[in-house]
């Protein structure tokens, strides 16, 4: 018979707030998370863990949507925060790392990936909002964890803790994989290449909140969407707008042909469709005729062919715009997501343990409608002959994801923790 994991779930329930704050506290953007990964590498090391860093763990040479300008700056802000120089050091410009616990023994190698980045979005300075008024809100104006990834980098934490205070009934190896820039979908496909997963007989991702109430437990998601994040560099011919506008070749008036064009792009009518344009920057004066102008955009759809479908219409219309007002278009891929499906093997797993893990409801099936980078992770690793699972672990939010006033009842990350344990447990049973 196989003995239980324990640990002081009163203790650990206090000390993954105080890691879900700490991290709260210090946010950054994707592929900027250099303070929050040296601190998540310093725990581990602490707790005996193997690790790992930049190419070790993600295929440097697949990388999108990283800004090369800005890791020196986000580097410096994280020293300044009283980040390790050593551990920065190790990551050799690539933030995010990967943790073994080896237990000696023979079994399954166990994979459990947390993401870590924060979103680019001001947090709320109101009193009424509890990261403000009880003092952790975001010190980086304009980058805040407004998604939940610091409660999934607690969790891992948490989990890291109740295994190495456990080693000794344990069997296999388990690998935490503390992901950074999931958001926008920059980088699972670069962790997938690396090869880090392909050993993998089991690997379980989660998320968070994502319209799920508190005590409810998601075991298997569905309609995952492929998306495609792309940045449009239109490059014209700058004139003085008065003297000699005929001179002038518009970058903002081909972008903003774009905007509207993409937004007309009919939905297709073999499944869900989405594009978006986020954000669009132009422009020196009033009286010159712009030069530059860079957009930002992504599209989405339920499978790779639709997603396709809306990604060619976009490159067409950015071409035809760009031809138009006589300018140039540069298109730059910025983040990748496939879709994703859930082995019904590791989803009964989570079913059978729901319960016993804290949760008061749990779901089977669940529409997600949005986009995971964890699909290229999960697709590595059933690729490899691994089970994968994603699932959601409910939280009541005081606003949606993305929001500046988003927060979420940090007593749901104990459940979190008390499920991934239990799902190694239930494993052990039955091999």
């Amino acid at each position: 018979m196989v003995q239980r994991i324990t640990f002081d779930e009163q203790a650990l329930s206090q000390r993954l707030m105080n890691y879900r704050r700490e991290l709260h506290r210090y946010p950054e953007a994707a592929w900027c998370e250099f303070f929050t990964t040296s601190r998540i590498a310093g725990h581990l090391e602490n707790l005996g863990f193997e690790l790992f860093f930049s190419d070790q763990i993600i295929a440097s040479d697949t990388i999108m949507g990283r800004d090369e300008s800005a890791i020196a700056k986000e580097q410096q802000r994280a020293l300044n925060w009283g980040t390790d120089e050593n551990t920065i050091s190790k990551m050799q410009g690539i933030t995010g790392v990967g943790a073994l616990l080896d237990t000696g023994r023979e079994g399954p190698v166990y994979v459990f990936r947390f993401d870590i980045d924060a979103v680019e979005v001001m947090e709320s300075q109101n009193d009424s909002h509890r990261p403000c008024f009880l003092g952790f809100s975001s010190l980086s104006p304009g980058v805040a964890h407004a998604c939940g990834h610091d409660a999934h980098a607690a969790m891992g934490l948490g989990l890291a803790e109740v295994l190495a205070e456990n080693i000794e009934l344990l069997n296999g190896k388990i690998k935490l994989l503390f992901q950074p820039a999931e958001e926008g979908c920059r980088a699972g496909k670069a962790i997938a290449e690396s090869g880090w997963l392909d050993d993998a007989d089991y690997f379980v991702a989660a998320h968070i909140g994502m319209n799920v109430p508190s005590g409810t437990l998601v075991c298997d998601p569905q309609h995952f969407l492929c998306s495609s994040k792309f940045d449009l560099h239109f490059k014209g011919k700058p004139a003085h707008a008065g003297i000699e506008p005929n001179v002038g070749r518009n970058a903002l008036a081909a972008a903003c042909t774009s905007v509207t064009q993409m937004l007309a792009i009919p939905r297709h009518r073999d499944g869900m469709t989405r594009v978006n344009i986020g954000q669009l920057t132009s422009g020196e004066g009033r009286n010159v005729i712009p030069a530059h102008a860079v957009l930002k955009g992504e599209t989405r759809g339920e499978n790779r062919e639709l997603n396709s479908f809306m990604y060619q219409q976009v490159e067409q219309i950015a071409q035809a715009s760009a031809m138009m007002h006589g300018v140039r278009v540069e298109i730059q891929a910025q983040g990748e997501a496939i879709g994703l499906h859930n082995d019904p093997e590791m989803v009964d797993i989570l079913e059978s343990v729901g319960y016993d893990s804290g949760f008061t409801h749990v779901v089977r099936q669940k529409d997600f409608g949005a986009s995971e980078d964890a699909g290229y992770l999960v697709d590595r690793v059933q690729s490899k002959g691994g089970k994968a699972v994603y699932c959601l672990v409910g939280s009541d939010l005081t606003a949606g994801h993305h929001n500046g006033d988003f927060d979420i009842d940090e007593s749901r990350m104990l459940s979190g923790v008390k499920l991934f344990a239990s799902v190694i447990e239930k494993i052990q049973v039955q091999q």
